[in-house]
């Protein structure tokens, strides 16, 4: 059973939507977002990241930064380029991405069941990310960012949600990248009523990207409630900022690997050593593209360049171990540790982690300058997260990239009606 809740969100005028909404925090650095942001007093940087309004080398965690994202959203709320719904309302929030598609609810989603597991996670968090995201959430009173939650699809929700989405979008623009964003807002009771009634038969709703910000939600609730003496559940606190998307809709991509250097290892020790557990083949491509493994347990890597296949043996790839099998958990047992010596690919700084949205020229362009070896790597596929999930194990870190990513901005849920 999933538990989803209509609240009433802040959601962009449609003449302001293409200049408010931005990224989420977490893709850009400060600098990317300074550059990304300027002129444009409306964008959502200024609520997410809002250090780009002070000088470089601010501290980031200090209290002004987060007083002051407090202070931007407020300003974006009280000259109106940010609305609030006048009733509780779902929203249907679209995106575009050349074939790819994806349509998601936004909602409340239970905190409660985040903390009893039944909102299941795959990924490990960090305290000082949770401590920034809570502190944000708590100090903004409010959501700015959506945790990308999943489920296995159902016929009867996919048709309803294309019902709602033939009418007339409420906000709907094409982004400087290309990528499509359409929102529409629900505020047919009978509608919400269908759509919250359709996810209590939903088993589980899994995240797939945002675990530090459901983490934090999950600390602001627990914060609140205890020094609320007149807690009742209903508060908004109770329910965090979701974009919920069938499972079928979602598209993960690649995410590559680079190591500085061969751990004392010549190139020649280093496929000697790769030999022993994977097939090897040298590939003549022009484009780098072309290198792209085709199947699960298919490599590809860039050494001296040169690309290379390596096809993992049968008797690397473990059995009935769903994160054993995972390809970047063969990578990283099989090369990455033994032969490159990256024990913790969390804390080591030789390792470097490139999203395939950046292509496979990436690879070659940090080979050519900082690291001497990259692994490009086949995609997570969402059977894999879910089956980790659902057995209660932990991925290895940076394991899927999804796309297109979601905008903050889109939709903001305040903690207080």
């Amino acid at each position: 059973m999933a538990n989803i809740k209509p609240f009433k969100g802040y959601s962009p005028a449609s003449e302001y939507a293409e200049q408010v909404a931005s990224p989420p925090y977490d893709v850009l650095s400060s600098e990317e977002a300074r550059k990304l942001g300027e002129g444009n007093p409306k964008t959502f940087l200024r609520v997410v990241k809002s250090e780009i309004d002070f000088p470089a080398g601010t501290d980031l965690h200090s209290d002004i930064i987060y007083k002051k994202g407090a202070d931007n959203l407020q300003s974006l709320i009280d000259n109106k380029i940010l609305l609030k719904s006048e009733t509780p309302c779902l929203y249907l929030y679209r995106q575009k991405m050349g074939d790819i598609v994806q349509t998601g609810l936004v909602a409340g989603a239970s905190v409660e069941e985040y903390d009893a597991d039944l909102i299941k996670k795959h990924e490990l968090t960090r305290k000082e990310k949770e401590d920034d995201r809570a502190k944000h959430v708590d100090i903004l009173n409010a959501n700015t960012g959506p945790v990308f939650l999943t489920y296995h699809h159902k016929d009867s929700i996919d048709a309803l949600v294309s019902k709602i989405t033939s009418a007339t979008p409420d906000v709907d623009f094409v982004a400087a990248d290309g990528i499509g964003h359409t929102l529409w807002i629900v505020k047919d009771q009978n509608y919400i009523d269908q759509l919250v009634e359709m996810f209590k038969e939903v088993s589980a709703l899994y995240v797939a990207d945002g675990h530090h910000r459901s983490a934090a939600a999950s600390r602001v609730h627990a914060s609140r409630k205890k020094n609320n003496p007149n807690h009742t559940g209903n508060e908004p606190y109770n329910h965090f900022l979701s974009v919920i998307f069938p499972d079928n809709q979602l598209y993960v991509m690649d995410y590559n690997r680079v190591v500085t250097d061969l751990n004392g290892l010549t190139a020649k020790e280093l496929l000697q050593g790769i030999e022993e557990k994977f097939d090897i083949a040298v590939l003549n491509v022009q484009d780098p593209q072309d290198a792209k493994p085709e199947k699960r347990a298919d490599f590809g890597m860039y050494l001296e360049g040169s690309w290379y296949e390596l096809r993992a043996k049968d008797s690397t790839i473990p059995k009935n171990n769903p994160v054993k099998s995972l390809d970047v958990a063969i990578l990283q047992d099989n090369i990455l540790a033994p032969l490159l010596g990256i024990g913790d690919p969390r804390t080591d700084n030789r390792i470097g982690f490139i999203g395939g949205i950046r292509g496979l020229k990436e690879l070659e362009r940090r080979c050519s300058e900082d690291c001497k070896v990259a692994f490009a790597v086949y995609p997570t596929g969402m059977d894999q997260l879910m089956a980790i999930a659902d057995a209660g194990e932990i991925m290895p870190p940076k394991s899927t990239w999804f796309e297109p990513k979601l905008r903050s901005g889109m939709v903001v849920k305040v903690l207080e009606d």
